[in-house]
């Protein structure tokens, strides 16, 4: 009876390690994926070093010394990288992967999209460009790979996946917002901003730019700028050295429950809880030329004063209209220079429909 009870344990002990097989095989599989993905795509990954002044009230302008990441856009020696990572900077020096350092020069930058490309003369010395996927492509839970230099340690790998799609997040640029973002749970830190998010087939998905933390450290949600947003700007900036943002020249309130409230109180007279209060239109602007009309009555309200009066934009081309961020993110995604778009307002209590064909934004605005 031992005998064969000693058979049944290594009987199961075999079934065990036969169910085991395949998900040990998958593991290793994966593993050797991300290694592949590193090996191919760290040495086009380069560190960013700036040297920016800074005024002090004791000892006046005082040099401060930044860290960023970056990779290589193209063959022509173009660095991609984050905006905020060259702001200010009146030096800058990119480290390949290999140690070798070459001064780099601005090419062109955008704030609002929080990106901005460098140029070196690496010669034949250039490691190979990283090639863009198509991030509209991409689903919640795919594998990503984080490359960068977080807190100055060169090609540091995170992993993860992709947590959420079509995020929106405030910019570099004060009240602009940047649509289409990426959320991931792969670690970035500070030193990470300008980096790469791949793909395990080694394609750019993102440029990773912000976390959410309390701390200033990875807390497990960080967020990349699409790799379709830079396959749209980038090569303005190579082109023009800036990007031509779609512009209406309107400065306005977000309506909710409770602002509507307030401002009825104050005679505003909304009949919408939902939508952007024109409050002013910019000179020569598309919305002023199209005939959206601003707020007129002034009034106060607490420590402000509120044109009141104003159209109210409830949809851009028939979407609706919660937030400037959701005209912003329509503008910056959907739209260009010279396109017309409708806007759905009500004023006095009706709507209407007025067709406004945008301009190019200042570099002021």
């Amino acid at each position: 009876m031992e005998r064969q009870k000693v058979g049944l344990i290594w009987i199961a002990i075999f079934s065990v390690a036969l169910l085991a097989a395949p998900a040990m095989g998958a593991a290793v599989g994966a593993e050797d994926e991300v290694i592949a993905a590193y090996e191919q795509c760290s040495p086009s990954v380069v560190n960013i070093t700036t040297l920016a002044y800074v005024y002090n009230w004791f000892s006046g302008n005082v040099q401060e010394e930044g860290t960023g990441s970056g990779f290589v856009y193209d063959t022509a020696g173009h660095i991609l990288t984050n905006y905020h990572v060259i702001e200010g900077a009146v030096e800058l020096i990119v480290t390949l992967a290999d140690g070798r350092e070459y001064a780099a020069s601005v090419v062109g930058a955008d704030a609002s999209n929080d990106l901005a490309v460098l140029a070196i003369n690496a010669g034949v010395d250039l490691p190979a460009p990283l090639p863009l996927a198509d991030s509209d492509a991409l689903r919640v839970g795919q594998t990503v790979l984080a490359i960068g230099s977080p807190y100055g340690l060169e090609q540091t790998l995170t992993t993860g996946v992709v947590s959420a799609l079509g995020r929106v997040i405030e910019s570099a640029e004060a009240n602009q917002f940047i649509g289409e973002v990426i959320q991931t749970d792969a670690a970035i830190n500070p030193g990470n901003s300008g980096g790469p998010l791949l793909d395990l087939q080694g394609r750019v998905v993102g440029i990773n730019s912000q976390i959410l933390s309390a701390s200033g450290s990875s807390s497990g949600i960080g967020f990349a700028i699409s790799s379709n947003t830079i396959r749209r700007v980038a090569p303005q900036l190579i082109a023009y050295g800036r990007y031509q943002h779609a512009w209406l020249g309107i400065e306005t309130i977000d309506l909710n429950k409770n602002t509507t409230r307030i401002l009825n109180q104050a005679g505003a007279n909304l009949t919408v809880e939902e939508g952007v209060l024109v409050v002013a239109l910019h000179t020569d602007s598309p919305a002023r030329s199209a005939g959206v009309r601003a707020g007129s009555r002034q009034t106060r309200i607490g420590p402000y004063v509120i044109p009141l009066g104003g159209d109210v934009i409830v949809a851009i081309d028939g979407l609706p209209v919660e937030s400037m961020a959701d005209v912003t993110v329509y503008l910056e995604m959907e739209t260009a220079v010279g396109d017309w778009v409708e806007l759905a307002v009500v004023r006095d209590g009706a709507q209407t429909v007025i067709p406004v064909r945008l301009a190019a934004r200042p570099s002021s605005s």
